[in-house]
């Protein structure tokens, strides 16, 4: 365990350069949008705490719209792909207005979206307000997607969407499915499904243990089970069935180059932003407010962009505790920003789940 080849070795290499050189020079092509707080699903694992949604109300798409206007005056909109987040989206009603105008603007926009309100009527106005790609999220079978997500019947409407959607040949498509204790061992059987519902593009996320998964040891996967969801991962790439990834999560020494279709390199603050609920810039949501870097409220967001994100970019900081005397540092470089508390400090690592 933990031995990795000539080749690998070499490959990390030049992954290591290529970081390096998107450190340099940022190129902005995600934007994420967190368009709300409201949500209607109450799951096990939420980051956020959908509960206090009151706090915070939508953001107006007009301050969004000036975020975009004011990219648009220094980059191409076309290559700066817009996703609109939440909470779940459709819970507004103007969603489909705003990604129309985020359309018009000339960003290509996506959404991601628990399915629950994804009916077909729905998929066809998302298709017709323009968005260039969807996710939905399914987290096994019906009893165990249920239970992670505290809904009675989302699985039933969620399912639906996926089989229509997996036909759809305008749109990129993807399931994203968060593997724990409870659908673990039935990963080989729900692949089967997915594949009969006709999905081409799947994404496998290991939950992290903030928010609400803090403290529901449940949705966390022992170190033997981890080990087993990457060789199931690396097993079914190899098939050639369906296209599956395991998410942007962490550095994971000799499985980088079979588990994924790129290797470990966490983009936060490198090519990828997002804007809060609250007006907050930072880089991916599941991110701290300690690493936040400024506010659209404030802050010009180009300024933003270009002249902060220092602790994303240079990672030398990261060097401590127990990535301090790490070997693999040079090409993990700390992990994912999402890993780390408000102290800096790292909560979970992806190579200590591998020995």
């Amino acid at each position: 365990m933990g031995h990795i080849s000539i080749k690998q070795r070499l490959t990390l290499e030049l992954n290591r350069q290529w970081v390096k050189d998107l450190e340099q020079k940022h190129p902005l092509t995600q934007l994420f949008w967190e368009s709300t707080l409201r949500c209607n699903m109450n799951c096990r694992h939420c980051g956020s705490d959908c509960r206090v949604s009151s706090i915070h109300p939508d953001m107006p798409f007009a301050d969004f719209r000036k975020v975009l206007l004011r990219i648009k005056e220094r980059y191409d909109s076309h290559k700066i792909m817009v996703i609109v987040s939440g909470g779940e989206p459709l819970m507004r009603d103007d969603i489909l207005k705003c990604g129309r105008e985020i359309y018009n603007l000339e960003f290509p926009w996506g959404m991601v979206s628990n399915g629950r309100l994804m009916t077909p009527r729905k998929i066809d106005q998302v298709l017709g307000a323009g968005a260039h790609s969807l996710t939905i999220s399914l987290d096994g079978f019906e009893a165990n997607h249920n239970w992670m997500r505290g809904s009675g019947d989302g699985f039933a409407y969620a399912s639906k969407a996926v089989e229509i959607l997996a036909k759809e040949p305008t749109i990129k498509f993807d399931v994203v499915t968060c593997v724990n204790r409870r659908n673990y061992s039935s990963l080989e059987q729900f692949k089967e499904y997915l594949i009969s519902l006709g999905l081409k593009k799947w994404r496998i996320f290991t939950v992290f243990p903030v928010g609400r998964a803090a403290h529901d040891p449940e949705l966390q996967l022992d170190k033997e089970q981890f080990r087993g969801l990457m060789e199931f991962i690396k097993k079914t790439r190899k098939e050639g069935r369906i296209s599956v990834n395991y998410a942007c999560e962490g550095f994971l020494r000799e499985y980088e180059g079979d588990v994924r279709d790129h290797l470990f390199g966490c983009q936060a603050g490198l090519s990828i932003a997002s804007v809060l609920i609250d007006g907050s810039i930072s880089a991916c949501g599941s991110i701290r407010s300690d690493f936040h870097q400024g506010n659209i409220y404030k802050d010009d967001f180009i300024d933003v962009w270009e002249n902060r994100f220092q602790p994303y970019r240079d990672r030398s900081w990261m060097k401590k505790d127990l990535c301090g005397e790490c070997k693999w540092f040079r090409y993990c470089q700390g992990g994912g920003m999402h890993l780390r508390d408000a102290n800096g400090d790292l909560i979970l690592c992806h190579l200590d789940k591998l020995k």
